[in-house]
């Protein structure tokens, strides 16, 4: 031991740096720093309970204590620490548990004395008694309490209804909007009559009172069974429709919901909304705003409406096309796609609208989507908007939706909900507007012809066939597409199309019934079998083929038919035919001529017509009198309604007979026929334009330079023998005169 050492206790050295000031000063001497055991040793000295116990539960430790390290590894968790987060759980758990009770137990001793303070008369009580209640809907375990007295949610509604301070209508909201989040409360409400009350509160002028019932309405539309007729009984979409009138984007997201709600399977909630003016507004809201919440919510009430006959023009005439065509480009795939169905509902309407430009060009790229129901909407738009309306086609042929369409049909397979639209669309772009020839073409050069003519047949959905039946026909209207029309076997297939579809209207003849195959009439096919087969037999070829195919005796068949467009094309097919003279023998040996002499009495122009050119085809070598009987019956057919232009027409013939050219210019001596353009007689036959393939076997030697008289009267020199006599009006493209009559008069010798 050396005396010279010198025991200083550790609590004499306030730090180490201390400590060696005093060795320095002191020189020689040594210093020996005891620290006290009991302080050095403490966390190992606990037993393993309580380091346990420190671990897990830290509040444990008395202040200034910490817990000791219970891992040897850091990057490791121990079994302690991994004990110890489910420890910390239960015992939250058990503390809300403890708190849980003592809520419910402070809600259940408050709940009657505040059900009888908020009946109070005094307004300043009630309004404490409502904060109260208020206050308690924010605790779980009171807000269970309040839902369970029905006396409790009563004096709430009561209180909110007869409120003359806001601020009572305010709390009183908001407990009810509290309560809506559970079912049970969603049940107490609507027992205790709280939608006729919250209906009533769409009208405050308080933005926070407004907000409160229409979420709990919206709620209780989402999930309490007979809301929805409680809201409607209320006149809830009488207040709901203002309300659109609003700025804020999330409240108007909840109303447009609401209406949703409301609508969807409702004529009578429809034609309420559209009462009320609810289209213009929700167009403005499309066109306007760009919250997507907002916007995805306003479609789906427009898409419900849309399937409304009052509200789909108010849609359109809004410019809801124009609206929602904004968002077709949109990021969010659920808007595009209720703007896409919208849109397709509201489609058959929107024909005549002008602005879709724009719309349109998205529709034809969007064909290309791999989305089927995109494609199915694109189509379904496409094919309604180029119906009869011809600059939509133009510009859908110009945008290239042609090949777009072929590549749809190529694709759908046997989807028909793609294939029927898509093909329409092409029957439409390929008829009746300037660049019709272009489509035709358009549609051969992107291999579209046997796609087409395939769909010509079962086991394909009967509106598909109709459309390819329809597109068909105008394809044939360009002499290009004949030949790849014959080739691709459309003539065998039209005419088996056709041989079914006339006898299944053959079974249900004795009926009276028209028959109908997935919505289609069966005289449809008939009609457009026969029409496309008419166009298709302007190809010599194609005649021949069908001629040689026994059609012959079905055309004259037909002629008897009692749907006059069926006569029409059946007429028309027997002309062309007729053009053969083995065909012209074959039709004449069916006992054609009987129907066809009853046709010439026809109101309708091209049955007439058509006929005249048949009979006149068929009698070429029949005998004059013969030829006589049918010029008779075209004459009386032709004036029996009109006398007085009969007498005219029978005074110049007697003037031509006679040899009296006061009418005529010098140096025409004898002109077989005379055509006038200045008196017009009233039968519905002059209206009708010739189709130029009866033109041309009536007058063969047409000569199409005009001249005048001294009297002004235009006429045509013709060389033609037969006596007979047709009526043509507006025949422009051969005479280009108003009115002409083809007067049919022996020529003088």
């Amino acid at each position: 031991f050396d005396p010279r050492l010198l025991h200083v206790p550790c609590q004499s050295v306030p730090d180490i740096n201390s400590a060696i000031r005093t060795l320095t000063q002191t020189g020689s001497l040594t210093f020996c720093f005891y620290f006290p055991i009991t302080d050095l040793e403490s966390p190992f000295s606990l037993t393993r309970a309580q380091r346990v116990r420190a671990a897990m539960f830290p509040e444990t430790l008395m202040e200034g204590e910490a817990a000791m390290p219970v891992q040897s590894d850091p990057s490791q968790q121990s079994n302690v620490q991994r004990l110890a987060e489910p420890s910390q759980l239960l015992k939250t758990a058990i503390v809300h548990l403890i708190n849980y009770q003592d809520d419910a137990e402070l809600a259940t001793r408050a709940v009657p004395e505040l059900t009888k303070l908020l009946a109070d008369e005094d307004p300043i009580v009630v309004n404490k008694a409502a904060m109260i209640v208020n206050q308690l809907t924010r605790k779980e375990a009171s807000r269970r309490v309040l839902v369970q007295s029905p006396a409790m949610v009563e004096a709430v509604v009561r209180a909110m209804t007869m409120a003359v301070d806001m601020e009572i209508a305010h709390c009183a909201a908001s407990v009810l909007h509290s309560l809506s989040h559970q079912k049970e409360g969603l049940l107490a409400i609507f027992k205790s009559g709280g939608i006729p009350a919250l209906v009533c509160m769409l009208s405050s002028p308080v933005e926070s009172v407004l907000f409160y019932a229409i979420t709990t309405l919206h709620n209780m539309l989402l999930h309490q069974e007979g809301a929805k007729m409680a809201v409607r009984l209320a006149d809830g979409l009488q207040r709901m429709v203002p309300l659109l009138k609003k700025s804020n984007p999330k409240f108007l997201a909840i109303t447009t919901d609401c209406l949703q709600l409301l609508s969807y399977g409702n004529q009578e909630s429809k034609l309420i909304i559209l009462a009320n003016g609810a289209p213009e507004s929700l167009v403005f809201i499309t066109r306007n705003y760009n919250y997507e919440k907002l916007l995805w919510t306003t479609s789906r009430v427009l898409k419900v409406l849309s399937v409304c006959p009052s509200n789909k023009p108010a849609i359109v005439e809004a410019g809801g096309m124009q609206a929602l065509g904004q968002h077709l480009t949109a990021s969010s795939q659920r808007l595009i796609q209720n703007c896409l169905w919208t849109l397709r509902n509201l489609s058959d309407a929107a024909t005549k609208q002008d602005g879709l430009d724009g719309l349109l060009q998205i529709l034809v790229t969007q064909l290309g989507s791999d989305d089927v129901n995109m494609v199915t909407c694109a189509t379904g738009i496409l094919s309604n908007l180029t119906c009869n309306n011809s600059r939509n086609k133009t510009l859908v042929t110009q945008y290239g939706g042609v090949e777009a369409l072929i590549h749809a049909v190529l694709r759908a397979g046997k989807k028909e909900d793609v294939a029927e639209p898509a093909v329409c669309a092409l029957r439409h772009l390929t008829s009746r507007h300037q660049d019709a020839e272009l489509a035709q073409n358009a549609v051969r050069l992107h291999s579209g012809i046997p796609a087409v003519v395939k769909l010509l047949g079962q086991p394909h959905y009967w509106p598909v066939v109709k459309a390819a039946v329809g597109l068909t026909r105008n394809l044939a209207l360009c002499p290009a597409n004949q030949t790849p029309l014959r080739e691709a076997s459309a003539i065998p297939r039209l005419v088996n199309l056709l041989l079914k579809a006339h006898e299944d209207t053959q079974k249900h003849d004795s009926s009276a019934q028209q028959t109908y195959q997935d919505g289609v009439r069966m005289e449809e096919i008939v009609e457009g079998c026969t029409g496309a087969l008419h166009i298709l037999a302007r190809d010599p070829m194609n005649r021949g083929e069908i001629a040689s195919m026994q059609t012959i005796p079905l055309f004259v068949q037909l002629l008897y038919s009692y749907v006059e467009n069926v006569k029409r094309v059946s007429a028309g097919i027997l002309c062309e035919l007729a053009l053969d003279k083995q065909s012209a023998e074959l039709i004449d040996a069916e006992g054609a001529s009987a129907p066809l002499m009853e046709l010439l009495h026809s109101n309708n122009e091209g049955i007439a017509t058509y006929a005249a050119a048949v009979l006149f085809r068929i009698s070429e070598d029949k005998s004059s009198d013969y030829r006589k009987r049918v010029s008779v019956e075209l004459t009386h057919s032709l004036f029996k309604h009109d006398p007085a232009a009969w007498e005219m027409v029978r005074t110049l013939s007697l003037i031509y007979k006679k040899r009296s050219f006061r009418f005529l210019p010098n140096g025409v001596s004898s002109p077989t026929l005379l055509l006038l353009s200045n008196f017009k007689p009233s039968h519905p036959k002059i209206n009708y334009v010739l189709n130029t393939s009866v033109l041309s076997p009536l007058m063969p030697d047409l000569h199409t330079q005009m001249v005048s008289n001294h009297n002004s009267i235009p006429y045509f020199s013709l060389q033609h023998t037969d006596d007979h006599l047709c009526i043509y009006n507006r025949v422009h493209k051969y005479l280009n005169i108003e009115t002409v009559y083809y007067l049919g008069c022996t020529q003088p010798q």
